[in-house]
């Protein structure tokens, strides 16, 4: 029922999202709901021709349907009208009452502001008149420092006033709180027994038998498909070639691929006939396109790219594509699949699921990029157990908050590339977690609240809340509106073929024409149908005792570092690992993690499993000030030139070397290497025979820009000719 999911979530998302439920509409209109506006598109004698056979396809179909889906019993009805009226009534008390108990808290605020805000401020006021009256030369300057000390006094007095006024205020209510808490309690109580009577109210309409069967799914989903591309739409594309007039009959007449792409949410924008298009060249051009994941993800792309989607290219690249490339994005995807360089639950993720994957701006080369570069820079984002940061814990740990190094964005660098050289504000943070997730085949969206943009994305246990405040803090830029819609129907589409009833439900509704509705807490209340959909998904998660995960990150929204100490899994570093070699030629390799100090990982030095093999040194941009050295036993005495494989996302670096405590230390320039492995430009070292110490600080390291982190994987020696 429609409470039960919301009481799960009351304690912390509180009960303002509960608005009650509207007044029944009939269960079936006579006449279609308002349809979506047509497109803007002349069609041709043979396209107006088109356009009469699809509506009058929709219209016959709608009357078919409307005669087969069993007549509601009207008793059952009414009472189900009384139980939802009930509810809302119930619901409505609980806000009362919420709302009443609130106000002790909101009276302390407001003295708050009244003590540290609006006296202070009048006193300063005065504080300042008084000075320039006593410095005052001309009367025209004491009469101004008059009409402000005045000012100033009077705003103090009301000041004092609204304090004394608040402060009763405060008082009685902190008086009343007890019985105030117990009249939220009797509300609730209240809310719960309303909504149970809905469920028997709900079970009473004897709607299972309807519900739990797919023999009218196929008809079902080809009217929401006729209403949702509109006759006119179908009309517009069919009209383009005889080819185009062929697709829209395969679609129409394809049940079962009918109802996949509803189930999906459908195409974007009513966009069918390109969305069946783009799906047919898919699997013409792929063999491998209609196995298992791979089908569900041609699906996923055609129905998200059916209204192409704008591309974010380099703003120096003038000759690159200007929207994404379906065929190329399922070949991208494909080809990561099928190396093993996704997420392992890609494999089962739902077509629904993969539309917030495959609906990214950036470029598929981008893509490929993102999954490299973390793959060398920080292989330990990918194989973390915490599937709630795995991959986007790089903007915890390297993506700096603040825009001032913005300007310095390379105009030859992706969107992407240039978030991870020089951070940003919440926006650009938010955007590149979205970014590096979907990389690696993890669905997740846009969840921005009041001031503040963050993330969310599926996890095995649950869609997550990252960057940002917990669920019901804010909204989502999809369909379903506020954040709690979309996460019960992600919740409820978790549970498989339940959802189902969830789905025929909707679709009835669409025979009926009524508006679709996502929430009981929006602007528009659900009709009958819908009404009965969102119960059924609210009862199906709380039966299914459906958790929701709580927010990570939060501390993380406008700070550059984190308060929270997250777990680190270190690797063990073995003696291999640490082997230093010489070769025949005298050329000295040092592994990274071959140090004397620190041996093992701490705050700022991390020892990590790299994807060249062994072991690799990340040198954090956070954690304090801290060296490491290496002791390195050397044959042969003399100039030796040094340098070092690694990965540096930031740009304009420099780490300082020091040769057996030399009082006149080496600052190596680090290259740009956005993310891939290089070698920096080699120095020249004096070494002795012997035993010899490298050690490599950034402390007092003049740095043009803010420090960020990189990766060694070696240190290479090599003689100088004599």
């Amino acid at each position: 029922m429609v409470t039960i999911f919301l009481l799960r979530t009351m304690p912390r998302l509180g009960l303002l999202v509960l608005m009650g439920i509207a007044a029944i509409a009939a269960v079936f209109s006579p006449a279609v709901a308002a349809k979506p506006k047509p497109p803007a598109i002349e069609l041709s004698e043979n396209g107006e021709r088109l356009e009469q056979r699809y509506a009058e396809m929709l219209s016959s179909l709608q009357a078919e349907l409307a005669a087969e889906i069993p007549a509601i019993n009207a008793k059952a009805r009414a009472a189900f009208e009384a139980a939802r009226a009930a509810e809302r009534e119930a619901a409505d008390a609980v806000v009362s009452a919420e709302k009443k108990l609130g106000e002790a808290a909101a009276a302390k605020g407001l003295i708050g502001h009244a003590k540290n805000h609006w006296i202070p401020k009048a006193e300063r006021g005065i504080a300042k008149a008084e000075a320039d009256l006593r410095a005052a030369k001309t009367p025209a300057q004491r009469k101004a420092a008059e009409a402000e000390l005045a000012k100033w006094k009077d705003n103090r007095q009301a000041g004092l006033e609204a304090l004394a006024e608040r402060q009763a205020a405060f008082d009685e209510a902190s008086q009343d709180e007890p019985a105030r808490k117990q009249q939220v309690e009797q509300a609730r109580a209240a809310l719960e027994k309303a909504g149970s009577r809905l469920v028997a109210a709900l079970e009473g309409l004897d709607l299972d038998r309807l519900l739990d069967s797919d023999r009218l799914d196929p008809r079902l989903a080809k009217l929401v498909v006729l209403r949702e591309a509109t006759p006119r739409g179908l009309a517009a594309f069919a009209q383009e070639s005889d080819t185009h007039a062929r697709l829209v009959d395969r679609l129409l007449s394809d049940g079962p691929l009918l109802v996949e792409m509803v189930v999906a949410d459908g195409a974007v924008d009513g966009h069918y006939g390109r969305a069946m298009e783009i799906y047919e060249a898919i699997l013409a051009a792929n063999p491998r396109a209609k196995e298992a994941v791979l089908g569900r993800l041609a699906l996923a792309i055609a129905l998200e790219h059916a209204t192409p989607i704008k591309q974010q290219n380099p703003k120096a690249v003038s000759d690159a594509p200007t929207t994404i490339d379906p065929l190329a994005r399922y070949r991208h995807f494909e080809r990561a699949y099928l190396a093993g360089e996704l997420d392992p639950s890609f494999a089962d993720r739902s077509t629904w699921e993969l539309r917030f994957v495959v609906n990214g701006d950036e470029p598929d080369e981008t893509l490929a990029w993102g999954r490299e570069m973390l793959r060398n820079y920080r292989p330990d984002h990918i194989t973390t157990k915490d599937d709630r940061w795995r991959y986007v814990a790089i903007v915890r740990t390297d993506v700096r908050y603040g825009s001032q190094e913005n300007k310095n964005d390379k105009d030859e660098l992706q969107f992407f590339q240039n978030i991870l050289t020089n951070g940003g504000v919440c926006g650009r943070r938010a955007f590149f977690g979205r970014f590096i997730l979907r990389a690696f085949g993890v669905p997740t969206i846009a969840r921005p609240q009041r001031g503040h943009a963050a993330l969310a994305h599926a996890t095995q246990d649950g869609w997550v809340v990252c960057l940002g405040a917990g669920w019901g803090s804010g909204f989502t830029k999809t369909r379903y509106g506020d954040d709690l819609n979309f996460l019960a129907d992600a919740q409820a589409r978790g549970l498989g073929a339940r959802f189902m009833r969830v789905e025929r439900a909707r679709w009835i509704g669409d025979v009926a024409g009524e508006p679709r509705v996502y929430g009981f807490g929006g602007k528009t209340r659900p009709d009958f149908w819908n009404t009965v959909a969102l119960i059924e998904r609210d009862r199906l998660v709380q039966q299914a005792g459906t958790k929701i995960l709580d927010a990570v990150g939060e501390e993380l929204g406008e700070a550059n570092e984190s308060t929270v100490r997250y777990p680190f899994e270190s690797p063990t570093v073995t003696e291999a690992d640490r082997a230093i070699r010489v070769d025949q030629t005298g050329v000295i390799t040092i592994p990274a993690a071959a140090t004397s100090s620190p041996t093992k990982s701490t705050g700022k030095i991390l020892f990590l499993d790299s994807v060249l093999g062994g072991k690799q040194l990340h040198y954090s941009r956070t954690g304090g000030d801290e060296d490491f050295s290496y002791s390195v036993e050397v044959p042969q005495g003399g100039r030796y030139a040094l340098s070092l494989r690694l990965v540096s996302p930031g740009q304009k670096q420099r780490i300082r070397l020091t040769v057996n405590e030399s009082k006149t230390p080496i600052d190596i320039e680090l290259p740009h290497t956005v993310g891939l492995w290089e070698t920096t430009q080699p120095v020249t070292v004096t070494l002795e025979k012997g035993e010899n110490t490298l050690e490599f600080s950034r402390q007092g390291v003049p740095q043009e820009v803010e420090v960020k982190g990189l990766s060694i994987k070696d240190l290479t020696l090599t003689p100088h000719s004599p």
